[in-house]
């Protein structure tokens, strides 16, 4: 859970680099467009690692604080291998926040890992309504490099919010269903969540977006978010 070493810094570097001028121009339309959406995307991760160790802190857990996670420092909560992956196949994850919810006196530890977890795409909804305001007051100049980054980071940040809402482990969502589940239900996800994940993030890839189950259930989760973001003014 250490920080970066200067060889981890610079191997993301250079990949970064080659995949900005080579998969950036080839998929996002141009290098500059790659370069907003990974921009966006260390923003969102950050402030939603950062919003569950300090949600967890408030609860009276020191876990996360104990190693350095309440932090909007980027390098504090990247992982290497999941930003390669973004890098590379467009999916990938941050470094989790340690907590322990048997820490928070104030709340049953169920209670208190749900609301720790929900903190993260909460927290991305707020920065979605965040990043509506330069629009809403027509502060920026139309085809900006500023007015594309808040695009990017609006866009970002209502995806990432959605796809974590979503009640499959290890996702924040299934803190929540967690506490309505039958036992046994909720006790097998947590087996084989992952897997369950995984299979349908994939499975499009190889047999046709006709078996994108995971957008299907995305899409409504997604519609209540926006409606949330564009109407809180």
């Amino acid at each position: 859970m250490g920080r970066y070493t200067p060889r981890d810094i610079l191997v993301l570097a250079v990949i970064a680099g080659l995949f900005i001028w080579y998969y950036g121009g080839r998929s996002f339309g141009s290098p500059l467009q790659f370069v907003l959406v990974i921009a966006a995307l260390v923003c969102a991760i950050a402030f939603h690692e950062f919003s569950h160790a300090f949600v967890a802190l408030l609860l009276g857990d020191r876990t996360a604080q104990m190693l350095g996670r309440v932090s909007i420092n980027p390098l504090r909560h990247l992982d290497l291998f999941g930003s390669l992956a973004f890098l590379l196949v467009g999916f990938g994850w941050g470094k989790p926040v340690p907590i322990n919810p048997y820490n928070m006196k104030s709340v049953p530890p169920l209670v208190g890992a749900a609301i720790t977890a929900l903190a993260g795409p909460t927290s991305n909804v707020v920065l979605a309504i965040l990043a509506t305001i330069p629009f809403r007051l027509d502060l920026l100049t139309r085809g900006s490099i500023e007015s594309l980054f808040f695009q990017q980071l609006l866009t970002v940040n209502i995806a990432l919010a959605a796809f974590n809402f979503i009640p499959i482990p290890p996702l924040d969502g299934f803190s929540l269903a967690r506490l309505v589940l039958p036992r046994n239900v909720s006790g097998w996800l947590e087996q084989y969540g992952m897997l369950v994940l995984l299979a349908l993030v994939f499975i499009p890839q190889f047999l046709g977006r006709q078996y994108d189950i995971l957008s299907q259930i995305m899409r409504p989760i997604q519609a209540v978010v926006q409606a949330i973001v564009f109407a809180a003014f």
